[in-house]
């Protein structure tokens, strides 16, 4: 059976499959990144994992994967191949691509920015499915972005289109890692709620589920938190809906597991804000933590449909 190698790569872990054309999983298999035992060991680790599912589709299907897409953190530069830096792997300049075909026997490799991979997923198979332009927002440790546009993704002249995360919001608010001062994800993140919560409710150990459970409680201090990230968010999202006009707005992360908790509020913040833009359809993310696996998978397919036969 015909098939590609689909690799996530994750600060912690890694998610993989063996995806067949039709999008199904043929197999599924997870590992730890390995993080703490530097960047090298961590581009080792991802051949070695690349290498076993190659082994494995040949045992189980008589014949070697097509492709293999993968997708990572940080900044990436898609087009030549290379993963260029991200923070919490260490890693700087890698040639993924170029080390991947030669440990895979010369198939074919693509390497994509793992939110905007998740984005292509959740976009062609997800939530967004049917959506001729949709952005994709996850809400985790901070926010990004992936702005979709007739099935695929933009990654823009310089691959930092959709880092929705680094708009300023609150001029003069929390110092941003970037540099500048009252970004968005600093205020309206996971992370950034779990910060607030700890510090309204005297619990160090407080996270951002812990807020969300503490409103739905009817806690007046953790309304006032979470209403407070809600509305930033609503700031930047109606800043992108004024640029970009998307049809859905598809928001995904940790904080989204809140549900409406999130959602109902979020809405209407949006709503409340916008003038004479089209509101779009604000929908939470489907796919969960398996988009940017299948995300890799669809790389790896579109690899294969633009090849040119020799």
């Amino acid at each position: 059976m015909k098939h590609v190698i689909a690799l996530d790569v994750g600060g912690t872990g890694m998610k993989a499959a063996l995806i067949a054309e039709d999008g199904t999983l043929l197999h599924e298999a997870r590992r730890a990144t390995g993080r703490e035992r530097g960047p090298d060991a961590v581009v080792e680790t991802i051949q070695d994992f690349a290498a076993e599912l190659l082994d494995t589709g040949r045992e189980r299907f008589g014949r070697a994967a097509s492709a293999a897409g993968v997708a990572v953190p940080g900044i990436v530069d898609a087009e030549n191949g290379i993963a260029v830096y991200a923070a919490n792997l260490g890693w700087r300049d890698v040639p993924l691509r170029t080390l991947l075909t030669g440990r895979l026997g010369g198939i074919p490799v693509a390497l994509g920015h793992d939110v905007r991979t998740g984005g292509l997923a959740e976009g062609r198979i997800g939530a967004g499915r049917g959506a001729d332009r949709f952005l994709f927002v996850p809400l985790g440790t901070g926010i990004a972005g992936a702005i979709g546009i007739a099935g695929r993704i933009e990654a823009g002249a310089h691959g930092y289109a959709g880092e929705i995360g680094h708009i300023v919001v609150r001029p003069g608010g929390p110092d941003c890692g970037c540099g500048q001062r009252g970004c968005l994800e600093t205020l309206a993140s996971a992370a950034a709620v779990s910060r607030a919560w700890a510090a309204a409710s005297g619990d160090p150990e407080a996270d951002a589920a812990d807020c969300a459970k503490a409103v739905r409680s009817g806690d007046a201090r953790a309304s006032e938190v979470w209403l407070a990230a809600v509305g930033a968010l609503a700031d930047g999202l109606v800043t992108a809906i004024t640029l970009l006009d998307p049809r859905t707005l598809i928001i995904g992360g940790g904080l989204a597991e809140a549900g409406e908790t999130l959602f109902t509020p979020l809405r209407k913040a949006v709503e409340e804000r916008v003038t004479f833009q089209r509101l779009p359809h604000i929908v939470p993310a489907a796919l969960g933590d398996t988009a940017g696996c299948l995300g890799a998978g669809l790389l790896a397919w579109d690899l294969l449909a633009t090849e040119v036969p020799a």
